[in-house]
């Protein structure tokens, strides 16, 4: 048995505990345990390994911004053990076949566990790509080339869910609300794709009361007040939480759903940090520096899978967040919505994903120091806190901000997803 020593997050508080780990899942939690190998990490902070719910890899298609190896690298260097992939990629993650291929192809570059989205545009076979996926994708507006899905199409769509083990993740903006905007910057694009988009968008959502239906990205206080006293879940990203429009960053912080005002990011972050917001997701979504020069013309996105524990988890330090919101959002929340019920706590009978932090060791954030293939981050020089070591089902897989196992990840076994 391997034992990995430290205080850990158990049972909603931090204690010096042993964690006795076989074939991949902790068997033993005990003050005092032996084993044949051991991991002491003083009075580090063990915390379960993160579950980004929503990356987007570029593979296929797009492996000159992103590969699944190096994405998956980032992400356990930064504290992510399990991810879901979204499927705009070429071709796209919207059959059986391509969903199989893309399984195939990423397998043996996983860093870390993976499950996959199926992106749908129409009701019609859902029930088909369930077995392929582990829950859908759709987006009520264009975004980086996907095609919204017909205002008519939602509701039938939102109907035959109710007939599926599978959750949606909806993109939620109205393209009704959008506004032709000559854009230049930041400000321009939030004018373009407003506040009162978001809003209309998780209204119509809300309107057909299913608990299957998750929100990504919230972005805006309208869109939150929109949110309230529904049973659709919801997710926020560090740059929504974090920054907003002001934020000198030209394209490098064009997203969709764009930036918005201090009072909206203000907002997001009093629903997130009181745990009104189900979960944390990076919505990692890189370009190269040249795709970004031109605002204009520039793609939505930005990368964020390796920062985002680090980030969130010097917002715990510095008295901002509470430790069990940021493990309730990045670990047991996704789990549960997600229907991975191996993954996200520490406990006995679960997945042995161990983060390890050092509380002392903050550090700035420099591009030159990420794993990215992009080569860019919108949190240049933010302090954060990265892990010190990560353990995927008891295998360490990155210490020191380094890669220490390559391709150790297995895709995601199907569970039942959690309806509110």
């Amino acid at each position: 048995m391997m034992v990995i020593e430290g205080r850990a997050y158990y049972e909603g508080e931090l204690q010096h505990l042993c964690l006795g780990v076989e074939g991949g899942v902790i068997k033993e939690i005990g003050k005092t345990l032996k084993g044949d190998e051991r991991h002491d990490f003083g009075d580090m902070i063990l915390l379960p390994g993160g579950i980004d719910v929503h990356v987007h890899f570029r593979e296929p298609g797009l492996t000159h911004k992103e590969d699944f190896h190096t994405g998956t690298e980032s992400a356990a260097v930064g504290g992510i053990t399990s991810v879901l992939d979204m499927p705009n990629t070429l071709p796209p993650g919207d059959t059986a076949d391509a969903l199989l291929k893309k399984r195939e192809r990423v397998s043996g570059k996983a860093n870390v566990d993976f499950g996959l989205f199926a992106g749908v545009q129409s009701s019609g076979g859902l029930r088909d790509l369930e077995g392929y996926c582990h829950a859908f994708k759709v987006y009520m507006a264009e975004s980086f080339g996907q095609p919204g899905i017909p205002a008519d199409e939602l509701p039938r769509l939102l109907q035959a869910l109710k007939a599926s083990a599978r959750r949606l993740t909806v993109h939620a903006e109205d393209p009704a609300r959008f506004r032709a905007v000559e854009e230049h910057g930041l400000r321009d694009h939030w004018s373009a794709r407003p506040d009162q988009a978001e809003e209309a968008a998780i209204r119509r959502l809300a309107a057909r009361e299913n608990g299957q239906v998750h929100v990504a990205h919230l972005s805006s206080r309208l869109g939150l007040a929109a949110l309230e006293g529904t049973r659709l879940s919801s997710e926020a990203t560090p740059m929504h939480l974090l920054l907003t429009l002001d934020a000198p960053l030209g394209a490098l912080g064009k997203v969709n759903p764009p930036l918005r005002t201090r009072v909206d990011t203000e907002a997001i972050w009093r629903a997130f940090s009181s745990g009104r917001i189900d979960v944390l997701a990076s919505d990692h979504a890189p370009h190269t520096l040249e795709e970004k020069e031109e605002f204009s013309t520039a793609p939505p996105g930005a990368p964020n899978v390796e920062t985002t524990y680090a980030l969130m988890f010097r917002m715990v330090k510095r008295g901002k967040l509470s430790l069990k919101t940021l493990v309730s959002a990045l670990c047991s929340r996704p789990a549960e919505l997600f229907g991975l019920g191996s993954k996200g706590g520490i406990r006995v009978g679960g997945d042995a994903d161990i983060v390890v932090f050092n509380p002392r060791e903050v550090v700035k954030v420099r591009s030159e120091d990420l794993h990215y293939k992009c080569g860019w981050t919108p949190f240049e020089g933010w302090e954060a806190i990265f892990p010190k070591a990560t353990f995927l089902r008891g295998v360490l897989v990155a210490r020191e901000r380094e890669l220490e196992r390559a391709r150790k990840g297995r895709w995601l076994p199907f569970g039942e997803p959690q309806v509110p």
